[in-house]
């Protein structure tokens, strides 16, 4: 059985199809499970009318000059559902001056205005529109400051940040203060880790920016425009402190599945690629440097446009790319399911279902430089059959992609949204239960025993060993569920390994209670040290909020700094998980701009980062029932 509070999830776009349901009803299903799950309780920004918005005249527009190709008849057309995510000002400037603007020449303004709002399901300028602040000098691009890590996880994922890094004392974590905000315009989350290098912050963000900030002031020195949302972390090249010449570049993914390379300088492009044929592929993890090579992985976001019964489900399948990092010419692609999906038959509904699918690579892959591998974590398939990679942790050769084990943690799980409530037609007969693996992580502890580390979905903690994949130990720490367990980065100190918890309910009944919070293990044994429960009474009047932690979690000065989805960035000692100071992101902030903004759920992969004496906070993960915000909030203490 299923309780109510499954309705507010954005994942469960078509909870109430059943496989006869008509074209109306699907459309209106899937306009009010979208409206809840956008984060808005009220209409002030969402039609909340649905005959009225399902009547507004973009909805007449779009059927007659969109739904064509972007309802499966054009193969690499994003699907509605996808659509849906982005912005009304992303999906004006696609129509007027982007990608789509040759198929919108016969639209007037006004129409290419009513099919961004019915798209994005709120009007134009109902978010906060100003422009980040300028900078008032000109910030001088300091060389000198040569970044300390380049990739999302700092080091093989293990996400530590020493106090010399950080240039914040232990002792100080305990004094944090704000110093300065931002609000990005036409945007309400902020899902994209910052990355900080001489003397700049570079972040994504929702409404397609990827910007450059002065790291003292947060004043915008550059902002490039991507097609879509830009949830991923930033990478960029190294290089040493006296190389100050270096003109290096930045990398990211956004959600449409392209993958860009820009001049950290100056914002220019220097190269873009189309990851994936696929409308559905998309890019969720941030990519991973190594040697010139970029490591980009591949996810799908077909698991929700599989709720249309119609839909010939499913064909995406994960993948990670290596591309020349100089000029973005591919080297390998390596597929997760290694098969070409092809026609297994027909839904309930007569339409054609293909397999094998999915696997997605949602997170960040982990360089392992001494054995020349890379690790990812899989996915579930989206439809049957199951493979023997979903669900997995999977060693793939640096330099051919060539797969050289696969640890498969849970077998037979193929799972979409059809399978939600009462499974629908494109629901596949494994109807499993959507255990997706976490990223991964490369650690080596005191004793000298390298271990590669997933979590997972499951509630799950899965140890192997780098050279053949065998399990050393799994523990079992969280009740699991489509948004319970791991979701994110861990991170280690030392023998510790930190292991946050998200178990957010999610309507499905559990044979046990869920464990959300904080959880300290022993690496060498998988033990656990002790648990922090995620405090269950912080949320008062907060929608949308929920104990646990879904985001990735930092080390920072040798304390872990872990922000939950009541929108809290909590400190915890490590050697007790006593929390040692916290501060609440779902509250006004001033901004440099002089507006006022607040941040939401923490949850994703933009885990807390630090160095020259701040931390930096993306709050506001606005999506699949989490708190929407959009903060960038800088901390720091007088060390």
């Amino acid at each position: 059985m299923r309780n109510s509070t499954f309705l507010v999830l954005a994942f469960i776009v078509f909870f109430l199809v059943d496989s006869n349901t008509p074209k109306e009803t699907y459309d209106r299903i899937t306009v009010e499970t979208e409206r809840n799950a956008s984060g808005h309780e009220n209409a002030e920004n969402i039609t909340g009318d649905l005959d009225a918005r399902l009547n507004m005249p973009g909805k007449s527009i779009y059927d007659k000059a969109c739904a064509s190709c972007h309802e499966g008849a054009v193969a690499r057309a994003p699907h509605r559902e996808m659509l849906y995510m982005l912005p009304p000002e992303a999906h004006y400037a696609a129509l007027t001056e982007g990608l789509m603007s040759a198929q919108a020449s016969g639209l007037t303004d006004s129409e290419r205005r009513q099919v961004a709002e019915f798209l994005a399901g709120m009007p134009m300028g109902s978010a906060k529109t100003s422009e980040i602040q300028s900078c008032d000098f000109v910030p001088v691009f300091n060389a000198a400051d040569s970044p300390d890590f380049g990739n999302w996880g700092i080091d093989t994922n293990k996400r530590y940040i020493s106090d010399k890094h950080s240039g914040i004392a232990p002792s100080a974590v305990k004094r944090l203060e704000p110093t300065w905000s931002v609000a990005f315009p036409n945007s309400n989350r902020m899902r994209s880790q910052p990355t900080l290098a001489g003397g700049y912050l570079f972040v994504g963000t929702h409404n397609g920016g990827v910007y450059a900030l002065d790291q003292a002031s947060g004043c915008m020195v550059w902002r490039f425009n991507a097609a879509g949302e830009v949830r991923t972390g930033i990478s960029i090249d190294s290089w040493g402190a006296d190389d100050l010449n270096v003109d290096p570049q930045i990398y990211f993914g956004d959600i449409l599945g392209n993958v860009y390379s820009v001049k950290a300088r100056t914002g220019d492009l220097v190269w873009r690629d189309k990851a994936d044929d696929h409308a559905n592929a998309t890019i969720t993890g941030a990519p991973s440097l190594h040697n010139g090579v970029l490591y980009a992985p591949v996810s799908s976001l077909e698991l929700l446009t599989a709720g249309d019964p119609s839909y010939e489900c499913c064909t995406s399948r994960g993948s990670v790319i290596a591309y020349n990092a100089s000029n973005g010419a591919r080297i390998w692609k390596t597929y997760v399911v290694s098969d070409i999906p092809v026609i297994q038959g027909k839904n309930a509904v007569g339409t054609d279902s293909y397999g094998p699918s999915g696997a997605p690579v949602w997170n960040s892959p982990t360089i392992d430089a001494s054995r020349n591998q890379l690790y990812i974590g899989s996915g579930e398939n989206t439809s049957s059959p199951a493979t023997d990679t979903s669900d997995s942790i999977l060693a793939l050769d640096l330099d051919s992609g060539e797969v050289n084990w696969v640890y498969q943690a849970l077998k037979q799980d193929a799972w979409n949204i059809a399978c939600e409530g009462i499974p629908t037609a494109n629901c596949p007969k494994e109807n499993g239960p959507d255990y997706d693996m976490a990223s991964t992580l490369l650690m080596t502890t005191t004793s000298g025993r390298q271990l590669v580390i997933g979590g997972q979905k499951s509630g799950e903690v899965h140890a192997l060993d780098p050279n053949s994949g065998a399990l050393i130990w799994k523990k079992k720490i969280g009740r699991g569920g489509v948004f319970g367990g791991v979701h994110f980065g861990m991170a280690t100190l030392g023998d510790t390994l930190f292991v946050p918890v998200s178990d957010k309910p999610d309507g499905r009944d559990y044979e046990s209670d869920g464990t959300p919070g904080l959880h300290a293990l022993d690496a060498e044994s998988g033990e656990v040290l002790w648990y922090a429960p995620a405090p269950h009474d912080v949320c008062g009047e907060k929608n949308f909020c929920a104990p646990g932690i879904s985001q990735a979690i930092t080390v920072i000065s040798d304390k872990v700094f872990a922000g939950g989805m009541d929108g809290v960035m909590r400190v915890y000692e490590p050697d007790s998980g006593e929390i040692l100071f916290q501060i609440d992101t779902a509250q006004p902030f001033k901004t440099i701009s002089g507006l006022e903004a607040s941040g939401g759920s923490f949850s994703g992969g933009s885990g807390a980062i630090a160095a020259n004496g701040r931390v930096f906070l993306s709050s506001g993960y606005g999506i699949f029932g989490h708190m929407p915000g959009n903060l960038l909030l800088a901390l720091k203490a007088d060390n």
